[in-house]
């Protein structure tokens, strides 16, 4: 016995009508009638007397109708329980500044939705500072670029970003072409994050396996400046796609590194299951699927879902 058929009887008696009730309730008369006959079937009864004027209940059937009545008030009451009684409470999310860019309205959009009465705390910050403030308890989840395997996190892949070299369009050593290979960014002046920084870090073994030097020539550790720095012509940067989603002014020229190890992993990790609050399991939940969807969707640039 389903709820919808205590509804869709209830309905009938109150309307005295199959047509009626079947257009009052939105579904078609024949799927209706099938319905009260599988009621009826169930209880091995005659719930309903068809007339010439439209139906009526039996002795079966009235008192039937009462108890279903109530049944229904019931689950309406359990519904508005748990309603009241929504998920609640504060969670504490990292994201590097270049995903935020593309993850943190969507992200917030989706909890505001799903889970109005959770208190969200977003922190944008570089990759390395979110770490430590995962280790300090300070996040309850965080996408980086890298784990620690000395904490007890839970680290899921999420995806994989390619990189780009950005410039200014006509700046001095900028190929003609879309694509650019690591042993050639020694002819580019580059601005780039310090060596604290992830990216950094990939960037410069990259070139080590190449046997060549990056040309850089400044340091920029916050994503706004560094874009600033590189529109105004005093270099290119090496980012992934992402760090391109809040500029809506002149056109950059933008070159794919074709090198396999020019690829940033994006994880999202969390305290451990054991550690993290009903509102950060449910925020890593939307997180995850939030971020699948703007991939799948084409509106993460240079994004692609990790394969096991």
């Amino acid at each position: 016995m389903e709820l919808r058929q205590l509804r869709y009887f209830v309905r009938i008696v109150e309307l005295g009508s199959m047509g009626r009730a079947a257009q009052d309730l939105g579904v078609v008369t024949s799927a209706l009638s099938q319905q009260i006959s599988r009621l009826e079937s169930e209880l091995s009864t005659r719930l309903l007397q068809r007339t010439s004027s439209g139906v009526l209940p039996t002795d079966a059937g009235l008192a039937f109708w009462r108890q279903a009545q109530l049944a229904l008030r019931h689950a309406d009451d359990a519904v508005r329980a748990a309603q009241l009684a929504r998920l609640s409470g504060h969670v504490s999310v990292g994201l590097a500044p270049s995903t935020s860019a593309v993850l943190g309205l969507p992200f917030m959009a989706a909890m505001r939705e799903h889970y109005p009465d959770v208190r969200l705390h977003l922190v944008e910050s570089l990759s390395g500072n979110l770490a430590a403030m995962l280790r300090a308890r300070q996040l309850d989840l965080a996408v980086l670029f890298q784990s620690d395997r000395g904490q007890r996190w839970s680290v899921l892949p999420l995806l994989d970003e390619r990189l780009f070299l950005i410039a200014r369009r006509g700046l001095f050593g900028l190929p003609e072409r879309d694509t650019i290979e690591v042993d050639e960014l020694a002819d580019v002046p580059l601005i780039l994050p310090s060596n604290q920084h992830g990216l950094r870090a990939l960037l410069n073994a990259a070139a080590s396996r190449g046997r060549s030097a990056l040309n850089v020539v400044a340091e920029i550790d916050g994503l706004a400046m560094l874009m600033d720095a590189v529109h105004a012509g005093y270099g290119a940067t090496i980012q992934p796609g992402a760090a391109l989603a809040r500029r809506t002014d002149e056109p950059l020229a933008v070159l794919e590194v074709v090198d396999s190890a020019a690829r940033r992993p994006n994880l999202l990790v969390s305290l451990s299951d054991d550690e993290l609050s009903p509102a950060g399991l449910a925020a890593r939940v939307v997180l995850d699927r939030v971020a699948r969807e703007l991939v799948e969707a084409g509106r993460w640039p240079g994004a692609t879902l990790h394969e096991p």
